[in-house]
């Protein structure tokens, strides 16, 4: 007698879903890979459980599946056998981020986005997202200079969004005119915009075989600091982004919500390799329930503000959200 309405709307199963005020779809995902020079079968990571480096082929493999199972985008890291000062092979058309792209679009181009990491840090010996002045310094104008290289290197490759992850003031207008010039005006940008610093990305240094020593608190946000992420947002939406980025997720849901109240064009957020992997040895230690986990994490991304959700989870994710 004392029911409340709202408990009256939580009874049943299709009664919940009729009433749910944020729903996951597939079309939402982005799935990020890795694809490793010179691998000639998956390689596991360690760190992150059931997510690998891929060959070309399982490249193609995983792109396929993801597709089917009707994932929205699919974002690719470059992994090179040969590391520089300057992240050479990642302006390189025949570098291995390059080809991969060619050959994803390839496959599936035509089925869902085809998106890449336009940053070094995969690519230079020191590991950080720029190249290095006299001091050892990230050099933001020299940086810029190689992004727009790179941007327009991955549109030639077929690349439909390239993603500036490196977080260098401007990098955005730079690419933007270095694509309009060579004639890639229909590349969109994917900006990561509010990018911290974070404990969590432990997991994704593994991933791409990282080789930096130190940190990148000095271009990378203050995970104590919230409203520079809308000055970095705006600025980034000013000089022509198509779309931003919050990164990590789940530690920076306040961010997204304050980044999806004021944007004009759509926010992405990434669940990022921590956030995964702590999902995982969780479930693997039996204290959490994996699958209801998964959905949980990545519908509060959701309700947070994002509008696309990159996570390793995507493909699975798509597969029980068909």
């Amino acid at each position: 007698m004392f029911a409340h309405r709202p408990r009256r709307l939580r009874q049943s199963v299709p009664m919940r879903k009729l009433v749910a005020q944020n729903r996951l779809a597939p079309a939402d995902l982005i799935l990020p890979v890795f694809v490793k020079e010179g691998a000639t079968q998956p390689i596991d990571i360690s760190s992150m459980p059931g997510v690998q480096q891929h060959s070309m082929a399982s490249l193609k493999t995983a792109a396929r599946d993801a597709a089917e199972a009707g994932v929205g985008g699919i974002m690719l890291f470059g992994v090179p056998e040969t590391l520089d000062a300057q992240g050479s092979a990642g302006v390189d058309p025949n570098g291995i981020l390059n080809l991969a792209i060619a050959e994803v679009v390839a496959e599936v181009g035509d089925d869902m986005v085809v998106m890449a990491d336009t940053c070094l840090d995969e690519f230079t010996d020191h590991g950080h997202c720029g190249v290095l002045d006299a001091e050892g310094n990230v050099d933001n104008d020299a940086t810029n200079a190689i992004y727009a290289q790179m941007a327009v290197a991955q549109a030639a490759a077929g690349v439909h969004v390239v993603s500036p992850s490196g977080m260098m003031d401007g990098q955005v207008a730079v690419i933007r005119e270095a694509l309009d010039a060579a004639g890639h005006t229909n590349t969109a940008i994917l900006a990561y915009s509010a990018k911290y610093a974070s404990a969590f990305y432990g997991p994704f240094r593994e991933a791409v075989d990282s080789a930096l020593t130190g940190d990148r608190k000095t271009y990378q946000m203050d995970s104590a600091n919230r409203t520079e992420a809308m000055f970095e947002t705006e600025l980034d939406i000013e000089e022509g982004a198509d779309m931003v980025m919050v990164k990590p997720a789940m530690s920076y849901l306040d961010i997204l919500r304050d980044v999806a109240n004021m944007s004009t064009v759509p926010v992405a957020a990434y669940q990022i390799s921590g956030e995964y992997a702590m999902i995982e040895a969780a479930a693997a230690n039996g204290w959490i329930e994996r699958e209801p986990a998964m959905l949980e994490s990545l519908t509060a991304i959701r309700r947070a503000g994002a509008q696309n959700i990159l996570t390793y989870y995507a493909t699975e994710a798509a597969r029980l959200l068909a």
